[in-house]
């Protein structure tokens, strides 16, 4: 009788966790053939170009997507991307992860999915803190969000 209840727990319990990956991403800016970028002196991503789409990195369908190699730092490139970005005039930014979210489909896990991070960006004078979404698994070309500057 136990060993059923277990068998039925399990069964419930894997049912529950494939039903809540789609087996299909809706990702739109995934590109593995996005250069890896390279590093500044102070340890940040070298990238220059801004974005021309609002939603980039503001909608969970257009996350950043930074990337890393294995697991031993998942957060290194997300910092390495968000410590290259000021505020709309330069201003220094803080920022904070705030939550995983958004469950996607990928190949680059074992359990074949993969979550963003959401992260909270401040800056002295802001209104009204933002959100980014980053994505650790997949690659794409790096730009930098609107509203945000690079850090001089």
């Amino acid at each position: 009788m136990k060993n059923t209840i277990n068998l039925c727990y399990f069964v419930t319990l894997i049912s529950l966790l494939s039903s809540c990956v789609s087996t299909k991403s809706t990702l739109k800016n995934v590109d593995d053939n996005a250069p890896i970028p390279t590093l500044s002196k102070e340890n940040t991503f070298i990238f220059s170009e801004y974005s021309k789409d609002k939603k980039y990195g503001f909608d969970p369908d257009y996350p950043i997507n930074v990337f890393y190699k294995n697991t031993k730092d998942e957060n290194l490139n997300s910092a390495r991307f968000l410590n290259a970005l000021a505020g709309p005039k330069g201003e220094k930014i803080t920022f904070t992860k705030l939550e995983s979210c958004c469950p996607f489909p990928t190949k680059r896990t074992e359990m074949g999915a993969g979550f963003l991070d959401v992260y909270e960006l401040t800056w002295e004078g802001q209104s009204k803190p933002i959100k980014l979404y980053l994505n650790i698994y997949e690659r794409g070309y790096l730009f930098v969000p609107m509203g945000l500057s690079l850090k001089k």
